[in-house]
């Protein structure tokens, strides 16, 4: 958020990720320096919890290890990056612990977390800022820290759409990846956010399995294909899990990342053509709000798998994001009986839906695909919770004497 005079500028943050190029020699200089900056991390971490438990805080660890991770080869900038990166680790540790993410006091998970230093792996993301990293964008280049010295030239690929986000927006840092055999530069951009734009209407979409998102438009976006590959993904899984050999879990893991990749990349192209109808027929976005659904919802033994694997809340986040961008008015509503209210007549009852795929009113007979009837709810819905937040204000009382 900036501020600019007396009014407000909000800025919301994205991530742009290029793919850099170096050679041979480069590419040594970036796995030692990522080796060596995630050795400190450990030992840092190590005394950190010898220090303090779990109750790390910058200055005072600055102070206690700032000079050995200078003598151990770290340039000053390198050194404070993995200190924070410390911190920021036991702090997100100690707010699971707080939240309840590891369990109760008694919880094994808990007490093994509580028991140790963290740990990370040799070719964690380590941060990069503006003093030891700097963007030339216009030779396509980057010169950046390395343990062996200021490393320039080395080149990156990019779209002309991340290269213009890049030139207009970056700000902040940037974190050095390495992820199966490729290596990354991710890169922390500001964008503002545009004017919302007053909806002459709503689309409500409906989430689901079976379907991916249903519009109350009637457009479908079919999850079939993605469930297809999950199941096939999941034999091959079992298969793998049962040879219990060291090249079985990596290839289980490389799996499983490609796995989430192919889900990402069909909820993108789901929310990107939900919000282009929203933006192009001037109408607003509404979704269920589904927190807490896994909790809500029980399924059969054989179901369970399914619905937490399930990127319901990725979806959702997708949607909302690019209808930010696009200044589409977005809205969560209460998902409470959407596939059971009648949306003609009001009626809710649980036979309304009697298959999956149908609805029909037991009382006026409205009849159609039970979730674009969803839709539909979620869309009226999204009406009356606009048209009530944007009520104008009473005429102030008269009083006469």
């Amino acid at each position: 958020m900036v501020t600019e005079g007396n009014a407000t500028v909000t800025n919301v943050k994205i991530v742009v990720q290029v793919k850099l190029v170096p050679t041979p020699e480069q590419a040594a200089a970036l796995e030692a320096t990522l080796d060596a900056v995630n050795v400190a991390a450990n030992r840092v971490s190590g005394a950190a919890f010898a220090e303090f438990g779990l109750k790390a805080r910058e200055i005072p660890l600055r102070r206690l290890v700032c000079s050995d991770l200078k003598a151990a080869g770290l340039g000053a900038q390198a050194a404070q990056h993995v200190i924070k990166r410390v911190v920021n680790a036991y702090a997100t540790l100690r707010g699971n612990i707080r939240n309840g993410r590891l369990g109760g006091p008694d919880s094994k998970r808990r007490r093994k977390a509580e028991s140790k230093p963290i740990t990370f792996r040799t070719d964690a993301a380590h941060t990069f800022d503006d003093r030891n990293l700097s963007w030339q964008l216009d030779a396509g280049t980057v010169s950046i820290w390395t343990v062996a010295g200021r490393m320039k030239g080395l080149r990156f690929a990019c779209s002309p759409v991340q290269a213009k986000t890049l030139n207009d927006h970056r700000h902040g840092e940037s974190d050095l990846v390495r992820r199966d055999g490729k290596w990354l530069l991710i890169a922390t951009c500001d964008i503002p956010d545009p004017e919302v734009f007053e909806p002459v209407d709503w689309i409500g979409v409906d989430r689901g399995i079976v379907n991916l998102a249903t519009t109350s438009d009637g457009d479908n976006h079919q999850g079939r294909r993605l469930e297809r590959y999950r199941r096939w993904q999941a034999r091959k899984r079992a298969e793998l899990q049962a040879k219990k050999t060291r090249s079985a879990v990596r290839l289980l893991e490389k799996r499983a990342r490609r796995e989430s990749r192919h889900a990402t990349h069909m909820n993108h192209k789901v929310s990107k053509q939900v919000v282009a109808v929203a933006a192009r027929t001037g109408r607003g976005i509404a979704l269920e709000d589904l927190s807490g659904i896994r909790d809500r919802v029980t399924v059969s033994r054989d179901q369970r798998a399914r619905l937490s694997s399930w990127p319901f809340h990725q979806l959702g986040e997708f949607i909302a994001y690019k209808a930010r961008f696009a200044g589409v008015p977005f809205l969560e509503v209460d998902a409470a009986y959407t596939s059971q209210r009648c949306p003609r007549c009001g009626h809710t009852d649980r036979g309304n839906r009697r298959s999956r795929d149908h609805f029909m009113c037991r009382r006026c007979g409205l009849a159609g695909p039970a979730d674009v009837v969803a839709g539909v709810n979620v869309r009226d819905r999204a009406r009356s919770a606009w048209a009530f937040v944007n009520m104008p204000d009473p005429a102030p009382a008269q009083h006469y004497r």
